[in-house]
């Protein structure tokens, strides 16, 4: 396979080929795009699918476009991106890709041969997106194996490369040099938790206890709780949690039943093996098995929570008295805290006390998987575009 891109802006590049931060002919595909992916046919089928095409409505991308500029200075795409985004979220890719075209990008992003039917889905609906020549041109979706030779090719010929997986795929693409001017963009392993008020859940009536079990069930399960940004472990906070758990665990069974949403058997085994393990150590006191979707586990303290991956449908759950508790637990390594049940101040004085030692985001139940222009610390439409200052 041989991917070949003129330099942006050099000699050898027609014109016409180049595109601009905001190019309206890429606004129009993906405005485009969004619609196919917002069609109620594909959205129930794969909602992940409706809320990508959300993201990239005509308001949003203008809005995405203006944080693209700046006061200080002109601005102009980084120039060519290769993006190896992972099989497990096999949509995360379309986020990365698009930013970067918006921002004028020439882009090649391979595409996982794991990924699952909602990529073939996407990569379905944008070939059947009409759009300019110049977006086939300068756009590219690729799938190939492991292959030395072609990721050392893309890793020379980008001038961003941006890499998604876990810390051992990273150090894989990363083991491929970049040219002296080009620089890597890294999404490594994360952990993401979930914080649940013991005194805001008593507070809550029962429709507004459903309606977060739901939003916690849709960050959990969409991905099988493999994404970066799905809560694992949920961390009981305030007096009096007794009982907590236990409610909380059979409103997630019911909603897990009413959605038809399944675990495989397999997946189902290997989970309770790593549950069972836990409670081997003694990092769990109790094990609660509510078929094969749920799994709840009591922990013997904040320190036994797990930062593995133990399965879809496996809740781990820990008490604390106060959020700033957790605080010398958390790690660069974490990235999203999902929340129900406190105040502002509660949660802005979490944030405060963690004082960017750990944790990216704090959202409510139900949001931990909407991706936002600022994700893992990184604001992403100005990684996609290089600044040049002109003073007179």
């Amino acid at each position: 396979m041989r991917v070949r891109f003129g330099e942006p802006g050099d000699a050898t590049e027609p014109s016409h080929e180049r595109l601009a931060v905001g190019d309206e002919r890429v606004v129009d595909f993906l405005a485009r795009f969004a619609r196919r992916l917002l069609a109620p046919a594909v959205a129930r089928q794969h909602p992940e699918l409706g809320s990508l095409g959300y993201f990239l409505r005509p308001t949003e991308l203008a809005r995405l476009v203006a944080r693209m500029r700046h006061d200080d200075a002109l601005v102009f795409p980084r120039g060519n991106v290769f993006h190896v985004p992972p099989a497990n979220v096999d949509t995360i890719f379309v986020y990365s890709w698009a930013l970067s075209a918006l921002a004028g990008n020439h882009n090649v992003v391979r595409i996982s041969e794991r990924s699952a039917a909602a990529a073939d889905v996407v990569l379905e609906a944008l070939h059947a997106t009409d759009a300019d020549p110049v977006i086939g041109r300068t756009q590219r979706m690729i799938t190939y194996g492991r292959d030395d030779a072609v990721t050392a090719a893309l890793s020379a010929w980008c001038d961003l490369r941006v890499i998604w997986g876990g810390d051992t795929a990273v150090d894989t693409i990363r083991a491929h040099p970049l040219r002296p001017s080009a620089r890597d963009l890294t999404f490594p392993d994360r952990t993401s938790w979930a914080v649940l008020s013991a005194p805001g859940w008593r507070a809550a009536d029962p429709a507004a206890r459903r309606a977060a079990v739901l939003g916690f069930a849709n960050d959990a399960y969409w991905f099988d709780q493999a994404a970066c940004s799905s809560p694992r472990t949920v961390f009981l906070v305030g007096p009096h949690p007794d009982g907590i758990a236990d409610e909380f665990l059979t409103l997630l069974h019911e909603t897990v039943g009413e959605r038809g949403w399944s675990v495989d058997a397999a997946m189902a085994v290997e989970k309770r093996v790593h549950a069972y393990g836990l409670a081997a150590t003694g990092a769990a006191t109790g094990l609660r098995h509510a078929g094969n979707a749920v799994t709840g586990l009591t922990l013997s303290g904040v320190s036994a929570a797990p930062r593995r991956w133990i399965g879809a449908g496996a809740f781990p759950f820990a008490t604390v008295d106060s959020l700033t508790d957790l605080v010398p637990a958390m790690t660069r390594q974490d990235q999203t805290v999902s929340h129900f049940g406190f105040t502002p101040d509660e949660l802005g004085g979490f944030a405060a006390a963690l004082g960017g030692r750990g944790v990216d985001r704090i959202v409510p139940f139900g949001s931990a998987l909407t991706f936002s222009a600022i994700w893992d610390g990184y604001d992403l439409p100005r990684e996609f575009t290089r600044l040049t200052t002109l003073r007179t």
